[in-house]
């Protein structure tokens, strides 16, 4: 673990890494209690690459336990020996996603931005997870239609995997050394939730044709925007806190 890992799990204090607040850690036996061997483990690992398989196919093909089983050549029988749902089988999917933001974005927040440099290093955060989204847009979106569905594993998951994020952001907005505000708290929750809202309509595949069939072509030029509210927000907070 390099010394920048180890400042953002510092950082983060309880909430450690994304991929851990999804609460899906290593499998070491299936459903019935047996322990995996190396086939197990193997056919796990298909089910899941199937699965991705799957989503990124888009609407084409509707993500299901059965389309999953098809692309694995396996039998459900099969299936439910190593997942009991789809939500369980997606945020075993997500885990490797997420370890991919704490290499992404969530490394951007691990230093202190100094003032002299935070329209740069906010801009170097918000194309980072534009770049996220981007590459893992069909599962994110996926994850975020369960969520807004009421499958309450989604939404913790989504919730649980934002947390860490606004922790640090939080204390991008106090002063070197000092704790941020309860303000800085309140405005670190917005400024994800906007990001995040902002980016979803950006990166999304399917919604937009619609709209723009009625409306004509969509700005997804986003970024620098929301580069300038984060400068604002972050220099904002700092400023009151002096």
């Amino acid at each position: 673990m390099g010394a920048a890992l180890k400042s953002i799990e510092a950082a983060a204090g309880d909430f450690g890494y994304l991929a851990d607040a999804l609460g899906v850690g290593d499998v070491s036996h299936n459903l019935n209690g047996q322990k995996l061997g190396r086939k197990g483990q193997a056919t796990r690992e298909r089910i899941m690459i199937a699965a991705a398989e799957v989503i990124a196919e888009g609407s084409e093909v509707p993500v299901s336990l059965s389309a999953v089983a098809r692309k694995a050549n396996l039998g459900m029988t099969s299936l439910y020996l190593y997942f009991t749902d789809l939500t369980e089988l997606l945020l075993a999917v997500l885990r490797p996603v997420m370890e991919d933001a704490t290499d992404g974005y969530f490394r951007e927040l691990g230093e202190y931005w100094p003032n002299a440099d935070l329209e740069e290093r906010c801009r170097s955060f918000v194309q980072a997870y534009f770049d996220f989204w981007t590459k893992h847009s069909r599962v994110l979106h996926l994850r975020n239609n369960m969520a807004d569905q009421y499958d309450e594993r989604m939404m913790m998951a989504r919730v649980r995997t934002a947390q860490p994020t606004i922790a640090l952001l939080r204390k991008q907005m106090a002063l070197p050394g000092g704790q941020p505000s309860p303000e800085a708290g309140n405005m670190a929750s917005v400024l994800m939730t906007g990001l995040e809202r902002a980016v979803t309509v950006a990166t999304d595949t399917i919604t937009p044709a619609m709209i723009e069939r009625a409306f004509g072509p969509r700005n997804t030029n986003v970024v620098e925007p929301l580069t300038r509210l984060f400068v604002l927000a972050v220099r904002d907070c700092r400023q009151q806190a002096g």
